[in-house]
């Protein structure tokens, strides 16, 4: 039997790490995991340009549903950087002001661009309010319309106006009524009449050649009715049995 004193020591078991040790790694971690997802944070997406991604505040825009690098934000035509200006999206591709006007049709009588309803007549496009006769100016929009000779826009009247054949007794256009489509006129001796101017020289009988004793005899370029014309022959006859 023997009894002896020793010094004791205190160890950790194998594979074990300290309370303290622990707790730095565990905080490394975590100070790694906030790093991380702060990096992750500032990717707000893939430019739809160079589509590499926007990543960092203030290095991205967000526009017609999509995201861009700043620098890549630019009109499709001229390359202008388009940030913080006004742009239009043609065809899913932004334009700078200038240039989508450009592709736009432009009036044939203003020559400026049409940005909102285009009105075609004769194969060529108008602003709307442009498309006026080129006589009185009135508005056609919606309007019945015809064309001279030379292409000319004329509403209804002003054509009739200026090229209806015009009346050798009143001398006035020979023309539709307001509101109606078509006239009549009446040629008679290579001239025009309208219905009404049509009328004997002496009585003023309305002459017709559809209604009987009421047709036109003419005597010496005259326009007489049958009456009216066997008086005048009658007294060409009586002058002369006289004069021989």
């Amino acid at each position: 039997m023997y009894s002896g004193y020793g010094s004791a020591t205190s160890t950790q078991p194998q594979g074990k790490v300290s309370p303290v040790k622990e707790v730095d790694v565990l905080t490394d971690l975590l100070v790694q995991g906030m790093e991380d997802n702060a990096e992750d944070n500032d990717i707000y997406g893939i430019c739809a340009q160079c589509g590499r991604k926007v990543e960092g505040e203030g290095t991205g825009c967000s526009a017609m549903d999509k995201v861009f690098h700043i620098d890549c934000f630019c009109c499709y035509v001229c390359k202008v950087n388009l940030q913080g200006k006004p742009f239009y999206s043609l065809e899913n591709k932004p334009y700078c002001e200038e240039d989508y006007l450009n592709t736009l049709e432009k009036c044939c009588v203003c020559t400026r661009p049409i940005l909102d309803r285009i009105l075609r007549a004769t194969g060529k496009p108008y602003h709307p309010s442009c498309f006026t006769c080129v006589v009185c100016g009135q508005s056609l929009d919606g309007i019945p319309f015809t064309v001279d000779a030379t292409n000319q826009i004329h509403c209804i009247q002003c054509f009739h106006k200026k090229f209806a054949p015009r009346c050798c007794v009143c001398k006035l256009p020979i023309m539709p009524e307001p509101g109606q489509d078509e006239t009549v006129r009446v040629v008679a001796l290579d001239r025009s009449f309208h219905i009404q101017c049509y009328k004997c020289e002496d009585c003023g009988l309305i002459l017709s050649s559809d209604s009987e004793g009421r047709g036109c005899y003419p005597l010496d370029d005259h326009v007489l009715c049958k009456s009216c014309n066997a008086t005048r022959v009658q007294a060409l006859t009586s002058h002369m049995t006289t004069e021989l």
